[in-house]
């Protein structure tokens, strides 16, 4: 059976909605067909151009990523058009790889600080798991990120879009970083396992509350409610009934 350790899990939103998992020690990944509710047979498989085009050769680097959908990086919003922004490293500097899941194409890979999310970096290398955090009462491009310290942050993307096109990104924008603690107040029910977070990834339902699923060390996983921001039930254990398929390998 699998440990899950060193692993990287993304959401994705095109066509039918999946999850991806990167497993950095062996460069291989799984596809969780979430309507299916299980793996595929054939996975973990290896990272290569065919599955990941321009993005195989970083893919042992990432960091955390996620997915926008008619979000556009220059201040336009393109109707549904879904974006898989993959975090990583090359050598020492911070990247950000923008990947359009309906062309299954690297469309940018270029240094966080020459982007819109240069707000990130201080907190770059703490960073466990971001999201598109959508509520009924949150801005339209809000994004929640989870900190190996006990810590998170949100990032108000509404704010720092205040600029006219194609002005310079680090000069004319007034991005909103807000640090909070992982506590009862920030993340109800999160706290006693703050020290435990390895990646999280975001199952964004049709006809219900978008869930966060956080997995822990141990072969643990919570899943977090986004609109009620609230544990919604965990931990629980990783196995064949909860994640059937993902242990494989």
């Amino acid at each position: 059976m699998r440990e899950l350790k060193n692993f990287v899990a993304v959401d994705w939103r095109a066509g039918k909605d999946k999850i991806f998992f990167f497993f950095k020690d062996s460069n291989t990944y799984s596809r969780f067909d979430i309507g299916d509710n299980r793996v595929p047979d054939g996975y973990p498989t290896q990272i290569g151009h065919d599955s990941w085009h321009d993005f195989h050769a970083y893919a042992k680097n990432v960091r955390f990523g996620f997915t926008t959908t008619s979000l556009a990086e220059e201040d336009t919003f393109s109707a549904d058009q879904d974006f898989l922004w993959l975090f990583y490293i090359d050598g020492i500097t911070p990247m950000v790889c923008k990947y359009n899941q309906d062309t299954d194409k690297v469309i940018s890979t270029r240094p966080v600080i020459d982007t819109v999310w240069h707000p990130i970096l201080p907190y770059f290398y703490r960073i466990v798991a971001g999201t598109w955090w959508q509520a009924s009462d949150s801005p339209a491009a809000l994004f929640r990120f989870l900190l190996n310290d006990g810590n998170s942050f949100y990032f108000d993307w509404d704010v720092s879009l205040q600029r006219p096109v194609n002005l310079d990104f680090k000069k004319d924008r007034t991005p909103k970083v807000t640090v909070e603690p992982i506590d009862n107040s920030t993340w109800p029910g999160l706290e006693p396992y703050k020290d435990r977070i390895i990646t999280a990834v975001q199952n964004d339902r049709t006809f219900a509350d978008s869930y966060y699923y956080i997995f822990l060390t141990n072969n643990e996983y919570i899943t977090y409610n986004i609109v009620q921001n609230r544990v919604e039930y965990g931990p629980y254990q990783v196995s064949e009934k909860t994640w059937p398929g993902l242990l494989h390998g």
